[in-house]
């Protein structure tokens, strides 16, 4: 995708006429660097060679504007009513985000009221627009320390119009949603709705995904947390299967598309002889397909390790016929629904294991709801943080359809369009799939004898 300059500006309500309440917090200084002057932006390629292709002057270069408190404010935070919705599956840090937007807007900006909707963007909907709850700094003073969200959560394609009207009968101003792509998708149809009717209400996204594969973003917020605790079971998996007889553990993880948490959690733990993730296919026949692959394994060292990550393989489930539980249809957030590679593997693994005199005891483990329901860790909390003050000084200065993320060490704003305008993905030809082989020894496609003669070398 070509971007230019004009694709990466985002939405703007009208003139910022009210001086920033960070003025009088910061009144010692004549004048001081934590504001951001409007025309700071951020390159959204930072080589040599990605500058000198666009041939344009500094100014024309594409670039994203930079996040940040502003000297001049849109919005009176006096006569302002915030809104905050969480969506889709949960994640590591969304208390965090909540805790940081409330505090951040009734602290500094002294805004009037702040509503939780309750249950995702059901909250919006006639029948459910009245189930808000008062957020206060008092009230989420020590949410931070609990996972999941004290908002609830759901997915769901509400009605764009209806949503408005919610947030018109509430006098809702600014309107926060944190969510993944189906989130920033109903971010987007939201402001678009809004617009259409020409309402003074803005509309910021942070975007949520525990998959990491949200694009236009470092890393998504709760990720470490996910692979942290994620690597823990790959770790108790590793120590059960070294101890059973013609050992097999299977962790599978997270990641509908986008391998991220199998390959950091893999790396992490160190545990692991073999990852599969959907952007690499891989075979289950023939002499060096993986079956043949976990059978060299056991016989060498008497176990194996596979990590999973929950979208691999399922071309090969559609391609072969093989059983797939829930594999059709999609869900309330038009997501496609998955074919459960797990169960296929543990039977194929079995089966074949079975056959050539090796019959295995297994160890298959599905810890999706204990990684993306921990608490955040340190480093979450204080990008949560960091994130829910972007997001509040974004709105604050009038900015609308746009969520903010960090690009390049820099909070930036993004134009909510370019949220779900593709998918983050693992390179298969990047630094941390190599990573991953070279930790695993495993060659780097099931079914082709490439690399096939590194495993067991003596090296992993």
């Amino acid at each position: 995708m070509t971007l230019h300059l004009d694709d990466l500006r985002v939405g703007h309500l009208g003139e910022c006429r009210y001086g920033s309440p960070f003025s009088e917090m910061l009144s010692t200084k004549q004048t001081s660097p934590h504001y951001v002057a409007e025309g700071d932006r951020v390159l959204l390629e930072d080589t040599v060679s990605m500058l000198t292709e666009h041939g344009r002057p500094p100014e024309q270069v594409p670039s994203f504007e930079a996040a940040g408190p502003r000297r001049k404010i849109y919005f009176d935070p006096a006569h302002v009513t915030a809104g905050i919705v969480t969506c889709g599956g949960l994640c590591p840090g969304l208390n965090n985000v909540i805790r940081g937007l409330v505090q951040e807007l009734a602290v500094h900006y002294k805004v009037k009221r702040i509503l939780g909707f309750r249950h995702g963007l059901q909250g919006l909907t006639a029948e459910h627009r009245n189930d808000t709850i008062e957020l206060t700094p008092d009230r989420v003073r020590d949410i931070h320390n609990v996972g999941g969200t004290i908002l609830g959560s759901s997915r769901g394609g509400q009605d764009a119009d209806e949503m408005v009207d919610s947030l018109v009968l509430q006098g809702i101003n600014i309107m926060f949603v944190i969510g993944g792509d189906g989130g920033m998708r109903a971010a987007t149809y939201l402001s678009e709705a809004i617009r259409a009717r020409g309402l003074d209400i803005a509309v910021i996204g942070v975007p949520k995904t525990i998959d990491n594969d949200l694009p236009f973003t470092d890393q998504s917020f709760g990720f470490q947390s996910a692979f942290a605790r994620a690597a823990e079971f790959i770790s108790a998996v590793s120590v059960e299967a070294a101890a059973s007889r013609n050992g097999v553990g299977i962790v599978k993880l997270m990641g509908r598309h986008s391998g991220f948490i199998a390959s950091y959690a893999a790396l992490s733990a160190n545990g692991a002889d073999i990852v599969l993730i959907p952007e690499i296919p891989f075979s289950l026949e023939g002499a060096n397909g993986l079956l043949a692959h976990v059978e060299q394994h056991v016989r060498a060292k008497g176990f194996v390790v596979i990590v999973l990550a929950e979208g691999a393989g399922q071309d090969l489930l559609e391609e072969q016929g093989l059983p797939q539980h829930n594999g059709r249809g999609t869900d309330a957030s038009g997501n496609v629904k998955l074919g459960n590679i797990g169960e296929v593997l543990k039977e194929s693994i079995t089966a074949h294991l079975t056959a050539v005199g090796l019959a295995p005891t297994m160890r298959y483990i599905d810890p999706g709801y204990a990684v993306r329901s921990v608490a955040a860790n340190a480093y979450d909390s204080v990008y949560c943080l960091r994130l829910a003050h972007a997001a509040a000084h974004a709105a604050m200065a009038g900015h609308t359809e746009a969520a903010v993320a960090r690009w390049r060490r820099r909070f930036v704003h993004v134009p909510l369009s370019l949220m779900t305008s593709r998918r983050n993905q693992v390179d298969p030809d990047g630094d941390l799939w190599m990573s991953v082989l070279e930790t695993t020894c495993q060659p780097a496609e099931f079914g082709s004898a490439q690399d096939r003669e590194r495993v067991h070398t003596g090296f992993c």
